[in-house]
């Protein structure tokens, strides 16, 4: 958790959109990862990326509007939950030829992104890749998918800071008992050790998550989670 803690210190001194880049690039290198990107769409179309390809790739990708037939991309507007990249149809013919020329590019083999509903029909996406066996990255994300999730809201909510977009912040102070369950959820700790150690039945606990959710207006738990941290609700 201290490597999350000094990541979210240093994205809060980003003031601009160069130095949010310059923080993408190095969580990438904190992470030991090949690639990371974070892109945004609004909800009038408007676009920002975020990323560590070679400009002549993002050139090509934007030229060939690649995000058409990109399945990770098509993928995460379908769905609302991370996606391990080989969970997708990568059997159209258009696909592989896309997936060829990503590798060549420098795309890892392995890959996983986080679907992000912002507010005001923003969508954003966040993903990371890597060129490892599958026993490496299986060990790799059962590790760090906690962290990415988090990352990937704080992310968000900096990125749409930055550029000056409305946001939703939270509206409604936290009960003690929804800071304990998120301060909870933020550590790491499963559902049934929280009710545990607080005493409550895990059908109470649901209660104080659903309410911390519809407070902070997020979009799922780790979301509230984010929100929360960001907004200095809790301390973790």
């Amino acid at each position: 958790m201290n490597r999350l803690v000094d990541m979210q210190d240093a994205l809060s001194q980003a003031t601009t959109l160069e130095e949010f880049q310059t923080f993408v690039e190095n969580l990438r290198d904190v992470y030991d990862l090949e690639h990371l990107v974070y892109h945004s769409v609004n909800s009038t179309g408007g676009q920002y990326a975020a990323l560590t390809y070679k400009p002549d790739w993002v050139e090509r990708y934007i030229e060939q509007d690649y995000a058409r037939i990109d399945p990770v991309v098509q993928g995460c507007y379908r769905q609302f939950q991370p996606i391990e990249w080989k969970t997708l149809d990568w059997s159209a013919k258009a696909s592989r030829a896309f997936l060829g020329e990503a590798g060549e590019a420098g795309l890892g083999n392995q890959g996983f992104s986080v679907p992000i509903r912002g507010p005001s029909g923003q969508f954003a996406l966040v993903s990371v890749n890597h060129k490892c066996n599958d026993e490496m990255w299986a060990s790799f994300t059962s590790e760090r998918a906690a962290d990415l999730l988090l990352i990937s809201h704080y992310l968000n909510e900096k990125a749409l800071q930055i550029e000056g977009n409305p946001h939703r912040g939270p509206t409604r102070s936290l009960s003690p008992r929804e800071k304990d369950t998120l301060t909870l959820l933020a550590t790491g700790a499963n559902r049934a050790n929280i009710a545990e150690t607080l005493k409550i039945s895990e059908s109470t606990l649901r209660v104080y998550i659903e309410s911390a959710r519809f407070k902070l207006g997020a979009a799922n738990t780790t979301h509230a989670v984010a929100m929360a941290l960001t907004h200095g609700l809790i301390v973790v």
